[in-house]
Formats: structure tokens, sequence, C-alpha cells
């Protein structure tokens, strides 16, 4: 078992990383870092003697964090941004439908369930709208705001 990445390295990570109890001083499931964000390898170690984990401190964040192999890439690699993030609450601009049925209006909320960063043409989401999962770009989808966040 090989590391990949190598100290100094310049990295990006992949996935928004959550707090899984380790990180003290925050909750569980509290958002560490933000996918995108660039940070540099500390150190490579193992855990459970067949999982590499990297030690990267992510300088605007102020946060060294243990990160697996498969949640960063080389910050050089291509990276492709997303607006929205998995379970992030969004509404479309326009009525969507399947077969003539409309699923969901504008003002509707809907969840992501999956981001599909690397489609043709920019990000395109799975959205679960009133029970039905839709397959939409990100240029057909607004965040979606409740009435105490849109009065802030």
């Amino acid at each position: 078992m090989r590391p990949r990445f190598e100290y100094g390295d310049e990295v990006r990570v992949i996935r928004n990383v959550r707090n899984d109890g380790t990180y003290p001083g925050l909750e569980t499931g509290a958002l560490l870092v933000r996918r995108g964000s660039v940070g540099y390898v500390r150190d490579v170690g193992t855990f459970l003697q067949d999982q590499l984990v990297y030690s990267v401190d992510f300088f605007e964040e102020q946060r060294l964090i243990g990160c697996r192999e498969q949640e960063i890439q080389l910050a050089s690699d291509p990276w492709i941004p997303s607006r929205f993030e998995f379970r992030e609450k969004v509404t479309p601009r326009t009525a969507l439908g399947i077969a003539g049925e409309v699923v969901a209006r504008p003002g509707d909320s809907g969840e992501v369930e999956k981001v599909l960063r690397e489609a043709e043409g920019g990000p395109v989401y799975h959205v679960r709208f009133n029970g039905r999962t839709l397959l939409v770009p990100e240029t057909a989808l607004d965040a979606y705001e409740t009435d105490a966040e849109a009065a802030e």
C-alpha cells in the first residue's frame, strides 16, 4: 500500500468533509471543509492497517483534517465546481415534469440526492421533488429559501 500523495502536495477535497465525532469542539455532522477546498498534505498514516489517511492542512479554513485517499485529488487535476451539494434544498426555475406530468414548480422544495459534475454542459443533479427523483441541470435550479431565511 503506497501513498498516492506525499508531504507538501497541494490537494483538493472532492467531497464535503463532516465531523465524524473525532474533530474536537464541533458537533458530529458539522461541516469541516467544503468540497473544492485546497490544502496541503502534512502527514500520511494508516487506519485499521488497510486505509491510508492523510493529514491535510486547510489554511483558509484553519483546520487540520484527516482525509481518506478517495476524498482528495491533486489540486492541479481538473475540477468542475458545483453550485449545490448533497442534501441541499433547491427549487426549480421553471416547471419540471415527466412525460407531460408536472412534478415540481418554482417555489417547490427539493433535495439534492446526487451531484454529477462531469456531465456534458456542466453539473447536473438527482433532485427529489414531491416523492419523485429528477435529473436536473444546474442552470434549472435555484437555492430554496424558507420564509425565515428570506426575511433575514
